[in-house]
């Protein structure tokens, strides 16, 4: 169960910013993503998504008494920390009562730890999954709509024993989202049986991955799990162990799956497959026609669970009655799970209308919402294989 946070949690925040106990007719909230870095191709579609829960409430116009949301994006590059703290210290500066971000695990503990809790500010990641958020201390003001890389490994390794691999070569991004998830596939995957034949680093950015693949290769294994990034170096590895002949198939954990590994890679990729954090049933089906609608691709990875974290520190706001973090944080808890009644996209208004009430709901949003522990995800799963050149869902874990 999440921390009770201190009364004094938004003394810090910028000078000359007061927060109304509600009655505010402007709630800015930020949107801390990569637009640009390694998974620059995945930021638009969580960028609208965040949005559309935003423009969904002010048309509503039931939060805190005609409140509009206006979003104030931002980068972070993925992996650059001084870029990021520097534009969330810019975020607070110009008034906003949330963060929805970071993205990338490593800018998230930047940002959490060097920005928000100093500041008494409330964040919601909707895609960073290191399990080393999950301890980190954090005053009950960071939460996350996508579940931890310690449940990855567990479904990764169902995966690859259901597929019926024996052996795996590993590679991952030198970073604490790539060490985390290695090391959560490999104890997984070790303890089903599996053999990891290399557990070995990569750097992104670089031209040349020949070295690092003829090691993997070296070692040898039915598959090649790459553990990074599908706009740098994971991009990298697997085309030069295509170019090479080192692996031709390959095991893709979330980092990986998105659009643009298979355009940029081709047929070769078919065949190779992996999973990401979603959900399937009404609330996703729900998301992907309100996010066709609007005009960008609701199923991109991430893009559900960034809708899902925005609309949870807004339903908080008006549980609590109040855009002060320091109020609505113990409240993101409540409206996340039950019991309340059952609310999915495009009812937000309705939510808002209930709590005002004084009515409990439980958000179910875009990715089947339930928070637990530390609040993060419980997790569900879609397993992808690359068919015809696009990331096909086989199934949900």
């Amino acid at each position: 169960m999440k921390k009770l946070l201190m009364a004094t949690a938004a003394v810090a925040l910028t000078a000359g910013t007061a927060f109304a106990g509600g009655h505010a007719k402007e709630v800015k909230l930020g949107i801390l993503f990569g637009f640009t870095g390694p998974i620059e191709s995945l930021a638009p579609s969580m960028g609208a998504g965040a949005e559309l829960a935003m423009a969904e409430v002010t048309k509503s116009g039931m939060l805190l008494d005609t409140a509009t949301v206006t979003p104030m994006r931002a980068d972070t590059g993925c992996i650059d920390n001084g870029l990021s703290t520097a534009n969330a210290e810019k975020m607070l500066a110009d008034g906003v009562s949330g963060i929805i971000g970071g993205d990338c695990s490593g800018v998230t503990g930047a940002i959490l730890q060097n920005v928000a809790i100093p500041n008494g500010m409330v964040m919601i990641s909707p895609s960073a999954t290191s399990p080393g958020l999950s301890t980190m201390e954090d005053n009950g003001l960071f939460f996350r709509t996508a579940p931890s890389d310690a449940r990855e490994g567990q479904v990764m390794a169902e995966v690859l024993t259901d597929r019926g691999v024996k052996s795996i070569a590993l590679t991952y991004t030198n970073n604490d989202y790539g060490k985390g998830l290695a090391d959560a596939i490999k104890t997984s995957f070790e303890a089903v049986g599996g053999e990891v034949t290399i557990s070995a680093a990569h750097e992104d950015g670089k031209g040349d991955y020949s070295a690092e693949v003829g090691a993997l290769a070296s070692a040898g294994g039915d598959i090649l799990v790459v553990a990074g990034y599908l706009d740098q170096g994971g991009l990298g590895i697997i085309q030069s162990s295509l170019d090479s002949g080192a692996f031709d198939k390959f095991g893709l954990p979330g980092g990986m799956i998105g659009d643009s590994l298979p355009a940029n890679v081709g047929a070769d990729l078919n065949g190779s497959f992996g999973q990401i954090a979603g959900s399937g049933g009404q609330g996703a089906e729900a998301y992907f026609a309100m996010a066709e609608e609007a005009g960008f691709d609701g199923s991109s990875p991430y893009s559900p669970e960034s809708y899902d974290a925005a609309a949870l520190v807004m339903l908080a706001m008006q549980a609590a009655n109040s855009k002060d973090p320091a109020d609505y944080g113990t409240k993101i808890m409540d409206v996340a799970n039950a019991p309340g009644e059952k609310i999915y996209p495009g009812e937000l208004g309705k939510a808002l209308e209930l709590l005002k009430a004084g009515t409990d709901i439980d958000y179910v949003g875009a990715s089947a919402v339930e928070l637990i522990g530390p609040g993060e995800s419980a997790g569900s799963y879609r397993e992808i294989e690359v068919t015809d050149g696009a990331n096909k869902t086989v199934q949900f874990r």
